[in-house]
């Protein structure tokens, strides 16, 4: 898919993702699916809410997640 976007789960980072990488994961995702680095005026408004609907789908994902291995959240 995109090379820019990086995994966001232990191992592959130590902590928990932050808002600003799941932020960003998010908005190289919309670039690619929509071919747009950034929206013309007139759908900055579909953008930025594509980039909004995926960085919760991410956070619900993340938090979901059971890794093999990995401790139990606290």
């Amino acid at each position: 898919m995109c090379r820019s976007i990086k995994t966001l789960r232990p191992p592959a980072i130590p902590e928990k993702a932050t808002e600003e990488e799941i932020r960003a994961a998010a908005l190289q995702y919309v670039r690619k699916v929509s071919g747009f680095r950034a929206p013309a005026a007139h759908n900055v408004e579909v953008f930025d809410s594509a980039v909004d609907a995926i960085a919760e789908a991410t956070r619900d994902l993340l938090d979901g997640l059971q890794v093999r291995g990995a401790p139990a959240p606290a």
